[in-house]
């Protein structure tokens, strides 16, 4: 915003009084310092408000995770989903956020504000960490759904913390940092192919980078035991609760209008021309297009599933919801409202496409995590590279900037988009994959034959997510499932008792 100013020299001629002049013009400093610190105010609200919807998908996430798994293995992924948060939580304060954007720095890794040392500064505060901290376990938990139910604890501890204390910063660094060699928004003005990479909220930076490393994990472990039967062929492992899968949908559509929106980090400035058009406006219309996106990519996953296996699918429906949010999160700010359902429309399709080869591959993914985050984020960076139009782009990244392919932009987006997806696969692929494996060869990857059929709710958790049977309420004995352990019968039955004499 536009500080005002005022100078006693030029109001004094004005009003014939210096004295004055002096007065009216501290006054005029004081409002303006305040209108500059209401400002800073409301958009460090904007952007906390934001971090806590995008904090608020983890719960999405846990729900999710829970209703797709098997309930022998339900609190298993919950603990996960937690543990996400927590070991993100403490590997992102000390080396992530400084990877990401520790700046000046090189363009391809951030060095300062390590244990955010030296921060805040006059461009960034703690919201922002927040934020960016929200993100970055975002990553790995969609990670953790491609690795569901067969993946030992201290894999979880090891692959989460290294996905967001490193892997994942410097992607986000290379993209989002004012110094990264490809973002959009470089400081010295030198961006790629005079673009620069449009991720506007991460299509790329975060669901490509934890639907790849789930990817790799879920190779490397192997499907899980009776996923498919000794001729290829594909058996249905159902999760146990289609309602939590719903909640969880819902939670994390909720959550997405603080991702995609809140991904402006400031609301409280204005464009130019009429009033009533800002950046208000702009985040008005990212969450239309994030809207329509997820809705549009669910009715086509509804009636594509319905014509292909002859049912209406509640799981696959909102498995396709969520691919055309992951989608339409790279252009959500710079595209029109009616691209947004060509977004979702592909999405879906990809998604379907890919859950096809995945099966014929007899590669397994209880969540199709890779398969939704990593196929429809890197249809979502191509689709910008596309469709992005040329007033919202510079609106956002500045005057000049080439638009998308369809739009009169030409091919310099495109090709900037499809770097991005080459070197997200190639650097998730480099990092991640020599993690998981080298945890294999040490047997710190997968559980073992028998605790994964038993379930590792029972074998590593101590017990069950659900309370079958309360053994110190007598009234219920008799009703219900009862979970005790049952001693073996005796080979012959003891003979009766000699009678009395």
């Amino acid at each position: 915003m536009a500080s005002l100013s005022c100078s006693p020299d030029d109001l004094a001629p004005l009003i014939n009084h210096t004295a004055a002049a002096n007065y009216l013009c501290n006054q005029f400093d004081s409002i303006s310092r305040k209108l500059n610190d209401t400002t800073y105010a409301v958009d460090n609200t904007y952007l906390l408000f934001s971090a806590y919807l995008v904090f608020a998908m983890q719960l999405g996430f846990a729900m999710l995770c829970a209703g797709s798994v098997r309930a022998k293995n339900t609190m298993n992924i919950m603990l996960t989903n937690v543990l996400d948060a927590a070991a993100g939580g403490l590997s992102y304060y000390l080396f992530g956020f400084a990877f990401a954007f520790g700046g000046p720095s090189n363009g391809f890794i951030g060095r300062h504000f390590f244990g955010l040392r030296d921060y805040p500064i006059p461009t960034g505060d703690y919201s922002f960490f927040l934020y960016q901290w929200a993100f970055a376990i975002a990553a790995a938990g969609i990670t953790s759904g491609s690795i569901a139910e067969r993946t030992q604890f201290v894999a979880y501890l090891i692959y989460s913390s290294f996905l967001t204390g490193f892997v994942y910063p410097i992607v986000s660094h290379w993209f989002w940092s004012a110094d990264g060699w490809a973002s959009a928004t470089r400081s010295d003005g030198k961006v790629l192919f005079g673009s620069g990479v449009i991720d506007f909220a991460g299509s790329g930076v975060v669901h490509m980078v934890g639907g790849i490393a789930g990817l790799w994990g879920a190779l490397i472990e192997g499907p899980r035991i009776g996923r498919f039967d000794r001729t290829g062929r594909s058996v249905a492992l159902r999760g146990h609760s289609a309602s939590l899968v719903v909640l969880g949908s819902f939670l994390l559509w909720f959550g997405w209008y603080g991702f995609n929106p809140g991904s402006f980090f400031t609301i409280a400035k204005g464009y130019g021309g009429s009033g009533y058009y800002g950046q208000w406006s702009a985040i008005g219309r990212t969450a239309v297009t994030t809207t329509l996106a997820g809705s549009t990519a669910a009715l086509t996953t509804l009636f594509s599933k319905r014509l292909l296996v002859g049912h209406w699918n509640v799981t696959d429906v909102c498995n396709g919801l969520l691919g055309g949010f992951a989608a339409i999160t790279s252009g959500c700010a710079v595209v029109e409202p009616w691209a947004a359902i060509v977004c979702g429309f592909v999405a879906a399709w990809v998604l379907i496409g890919l859950n096809k080869l995945a099966t014929k591959v007899e590669y397994d993914d209880p969540l199709e995590a890779a398969q939704l985050h990593g196929g429809c984020g890197a249809w979502g960076v191509l689709f910008t590279g596309l469709f992005a139009k040329r007033e919202y782009v510079e609106e956002i990244y500045g005057i000049g900037r080439p638009c998308g392919a369809l739009m009169g932009g030409g091919g310099k987006l495109v090709a900037a988009q499809v770097i991005q997806i080459v070197v997200v696969c190639g650097w998730v692929t480099a990092t991640m994959a020599p993690l998981f494996y080298g945890l294999h060869k040490m047997n710190l990857l997968r559980i073992s034959r028998d605790d994964e059929t038993a379930g590792m709710d029972l074998t590593r958790h101590g017990g069950f997510a659900y309370a079958y049977h309360d053994d110190e309420d007598d009234s219920s004995r008799g009703v219900g499932l009862m979970m005790r352990k049952i001693e073996p019968a005796s080979a012959s039955p003891s003979p009766p008792a000699a009678p009395q004499v």
